[in-house]
């Protein structure tokens, strides 16, 4: 049986005292969740969060890395900097990291394997655009993109690769796909990778659903057969509304 994995992505939001605020108030109503919880905060984010997050049940991540360890790459976080100090997941390939600031798939793929480097655990994100979504090019889109991100890892790495299905019209907008919709482009994810990796890998994999959810569909979302949880933007800015996604179980 496959865990349930709920990320929060926060994007560029929340100043070092908002996070210590937001763990405080987040973490007693989080307390007796089975679930697998994670806060991707920003950068400047990061150690106030880890320290906050000490002794709970509250893992932290990043939300970007660059792919070499050092360099002349003015701006960017690498994965042994994550590491050090202290960051346990990274969010890799997000839509918008590949709208706004030119990701393409090699990319993903070269931070897939640095994250792995470093033993960070990543968090990859595949989705179509509304006009792929609407010339019925959802599996053929979201396929190729696991495919090429997967490209050259272990077995053992594709297990501990945690895959995000992000349809990038779903993202921010209030629109969601439908539990059935998800778990069928979830479930043509998971086929893409048994194809390649085998049965045993492909169900061993940690499948999110991201795009709009909320407290009032994700129970119903993750209740499907096969998605595993959801990586969740703007509703993980609110403790309670977030911590009630955590909680679709109790």
């Amino acid at each position: 049986m496959r865990r349930k994995v709920i990320a929060g992505n926060w994007k560029m939001n929340m100043l070092p005292n908002e996070t210590i605020e937001f763990i405080e108030k987040f973490e007693p109503l989080v307390k007796d969740t089975k679930n697998e919880i994670i806060l991707c905060v920003p950068y400047t984010d990061l150690f106030y969060a880890l320290l906050s997050a000490q002794n709970t049940n509250i893992k932290i991540g990043a939300q970007n890395m660059h792919f070499e360890e050092k360099g002349a790459y003015t701006g960017e976080v690498s994965g042994k900097m994550l590491k050090t100090i202290g960051v346990e997941y990274v969010i890799i390939g997000h839509s918008e990291r590949r709208q706004y600031f030119n990701e393409t798939d090699e990319t993903v793929n070269k931070k897939l394997k640095a994250a792995f480097e470093y033993k960070l655990k990543p968090i990859v994100c595949v989705g179509e655009t509304l006009e792929e979504h609407e010339n019925n090019k959802t599996v053929e889109i979201i396929t190729q993109q696991t495919k090429l991100a997967l490209e050259g890892l272990t077995d053992e790495q594709v297990k501990n690769t945690i895959i995000a299905y992000e349809p990038i019209w779903a993202i921010g907008t209030g629109k969601t796909a439908t539990s059935k919709d998800a778990n069928n482009s979830i479930k043509e994810i998971r086929k893409e990778i048994e194809k390649i990796y085998g049965n045993e890998v492909a169900n061993s994999v940690i499948i999110q659903y991201g795009g709009s959810v909320k407290s009032s569909n994700a129970k119903e979302l993750f209740t499907t057969s096969d998605i595993d949880g959801g990586l969740v933007g703007g509703a993980s800015l609110n403790p309670e509304e977030f911590a009630k996604i955590v909680n679709y179980d109790l």
